[in-house]
Order: structure tokens, then C-alpha cells, then sequence
């Protein structure tokens, strides 16, 4: 019973962080480029911009998708330990595995803000 608590916990600490999009921009990422619309710009230049901000796009969705599959492995290990553990003790090991997942969580919302 203990684990499906913790377990709970676990899952509402990463939907209260909230892991959907949000207007905010994250400083470890620089903001998407907006496309101008000026008819006089070099298209050459134009054509650059589009490639750099997608390069950057894919490189956010790539640090995503390793970032939740780390998370999601990280919350099977913490499932794991509390298992592990009965009513009386629950140890610091699955303490501190709690706030790295909660670390990382907050990490990828704040990446997602910034798509």
C-alpha cells in the first residue's frame, strides 16, 4: 500500500509541475525565431534562419525524448525501491530518488515551455 502511495505522489508532483506547454521562455534555450515577413530580405539569409530554428527545434525535441525516458525510468526505479521497503521505514535512498525525479520533471517542463 505504502508503494501505490508513493507511487501516487510521485505522478501528482510530475502533473502539478505540469508538463504541458506554457508562454514561458527557458534561458538554457534561446527563443524560436519568428518568421519576418519583409519582401526585400536576402533569401538566402531568410533561408538560413528557417534552417537554424529548426535545427533548434529538433534538438529541444531530442533533449525531451531523452529527458522523459529518463524520467520515466528513474519513477520505475523509485517504484522499485518502495517495494522494496514496508509501513515502517522508508529510507533516504528513495527520498533522494524522489527529488531528483522531481529536479528532472521541473527540467523538462521548463524545455517545453521553451518550444
Amino acid at each position: 500500500m505504502a508503494s501505490r502511495t508513493v507511487f501516487a505522489l510521485i505522478i501528482g508532483v510530475v502533473l502539478t509541475i505540469g508538463l504541458g506547454p506554457a508562454g514561458a521562455q527557458n534561458p538554457r534555450f534561446p527563443p524560436m525565431p519568428q518568421p519576418d515577413t519583409p519582401s526585400h530580405e536576402d533569401p538566402g539569409k531568410s533561408k538560413l534562419e528557417r534552417d537554424m530554428a529548426k535545427k533548434a527545434s529538433q534538438e529541444r525535441q531530442a533533449a525531451l525524448k531523452r529527458d522523459t525516458d529518463r524520467l520515466f525510468k528513474m519513477a520505475t526505479e523509485l517504484k522499485d525501491y518502495v517495494d522494496k521497503t514496508n509501513e515502517n521505514v522508508l529510507s533516504l535512498e528513495v527520498v533522494k530518488k524522489a527529488e531528483e525525479i522531481e529536479k528532472l520533471a521541473h527540467s523538462v517542463k521548463e524545455k517545453m515551455k521553451a518550444n
